[in-house]
């Protein structure tokens, strides 16, 4: 554990130390009254009693039965009782210019993603511990992966888009074979060049997937896939873009490993597959905990938005479509696939998680041809009905998705709750 005046930070966080030793200081990107929420929530469900000082950044410190564990899990703070915390450590560990795409975080520009932040304050409010495995049935970009390995929790993360689960896979398993990767990375970008007897240069994707190591392969397929992106959004050229982003998700995945020996991270496993959050293959009450975002895709149309991944993936378009949940039909049936596949999602997470756990479901009402659709609403009906207990609701503004997503909630439920379980929850 490094004290403060030992430890460099990035340009995004002030470098100070508090007056009072007992205090914890808030990083300076926490700006939204939901992220203070969330900040005095994870407080209070790792035990510490606080009181906000006046400058509405700081928190006196009254008690806690374990410092060391706020200094390692904490999301919302960088300084607790003169030490900067582990979070504070790990986003200095960044590549990009975004304080919220540190580590592997960045790794494929997915619209819509989890703030890290956010879901590592989530997994501390739910009381999930090292050894612990939660779900994500919506895995997306991988997020929720990323943040429940580097606190030592098991992840389970299901996804129905083959480029979700190859980013996901690559997030959190390519520390395993940073030798590999960089073992075999000349005679890819070799390989890929023209030469004297391959005037027009080799098949990129063919070189990569003849790769045995399936890690190794994943790493670059991920490479050559976010060229692809650079390509069709930016107009960059392919080739200058697959050597560049090789090189610079390398380097982020030495950073994760590197920050994780430095703070002595016992990572989580996590096993990302391929799957259907209505038919979710994992047995019945086996998870400590959920959470999830279910895909805005009355918003956002993920198959034309990833298209030219998923057509370099080999993938036909309109047969994945009828796999996705959202995206099928138009105008009510939209509405009405879109909701039954909620439903049979919503009663997959109640059947696999364990009684008296959490479940954290992230949703916004969308609007469609004008018209609010009361999502929130549906998902917290629906959940009561099967059995869940709404115990938090939280309000988060967003902004960006086209402006058709104005605000989501973060809803925490527990599974066969009575009043008598975690009351604090119930108090507005």
């Amino acid at each position: 554990m490094a004290k403060i005046k030992e430890q460099k930070t990035l340009w995004a966080y002030e470098k100070s130390v508090p007056s009072d030793s007992s205090q914890l200081v808030l990083l300076n990107n926490v700006q939204f009254i939901y992220e203070l929420a969330l900040a005095q929530f994870e407080l209070e469900a790792l035990g510490a009693k606080c009181e906000i000082t006046n400058s509405l950044r700081e928190f006196k410190l009254l008690d806690a039965p374990d410092v060391d564990t706020l200094i390692k899990r904490l999301a919302y703070f960088r300084v607790v009782n003169a030490y900067y915390t582990d979070y504070f450590n790990l986003i200095q560990e960044n590549r990009t210019r975004s304080v919220n795409q540190y580590l592997t975080h960045w790794i494929y520009p997915y619209k819509g993603k989890f703030h890290p932040q956010m879901i590592r304050a989530l997994l501390n409010i739910i009381g999930l511990k090292k050894g612990d495995t939660m779900l994500d049935p919506f895995i997306g970009s991988g997020t929720a992966a990323v943040e429940a390995q580097l606190l030592g929790i098991n992840c389970i993360g299901i996804e129905v888009s083959p480029l979700c689960v190859l980013q996901s896979r690559v997030k959190t398993e390519a520390i395993e074979a940073i030798q590999e990767i960089e073992g075999c990375k000349e005679d890819v970008f070799n390989k890929m060049r023209p030469g004297l007897f391959n005037p027009e240069g080799y098949n990129l994707s063919e070189t990569i997937d003849s790769i045995p190591n399936e890690k190794v392969r994943n790493f670059y397929k991920m490479a050559e896939l976010i060229a692809h992106s650079d390509k069709a959004r930016r107009r960059k050229e392919f080739f200058g873009s697959f050597l560049k982003n090789s090189e610079l998700m390398l380097a982020s995945i030495k950073d994760y490993q590197d920050v994780s020996q430095k703070l002595n991270l016992d990572l989580g496993r996590v096993d990302i597959k391929l799957g259907d959050a209505r038919q979710l293959t994992i047995g019945d009450k086996s998870v400590d905990g959920i959470i999830t975002s279910p895909p805005y895709s009355i918003a956002l149309d993920y198959i034309s938005n990833d298209a030219h991944a998923l057509k370099a993936l080999g993938y036909d378009l309109p047969e994945l479509r009828e796999k996705f949940i959202g995206v099928r039909g138009t105008g009510s049936t939209k509405v009405r696939l879109y909701n039954e596949d909620l439903r049979e999602s919503l009663k997959e997470m109640h059947r696999v998680l364990k009684p008296r756990k959490f479940c954290v479901i992230v949703i916004g009402n969308a609007t469609l041809y004008g018209e609010e659709l009361d999502t929130v609403g549906f998902t917290i009906d629906h959940c009561q009905k099967l059995g869940f207990h709404l115990v938090r609701n939280i309000d988060k503004i967003i902004f960006g998705l086209y402006n058709v997503m104005r605000r989501e909630n973060i809803l925490i439920f527990q599974k066969g709750a009575n009043n008598e379980i975690r009351r604090s929850y119930t108090e507005s």
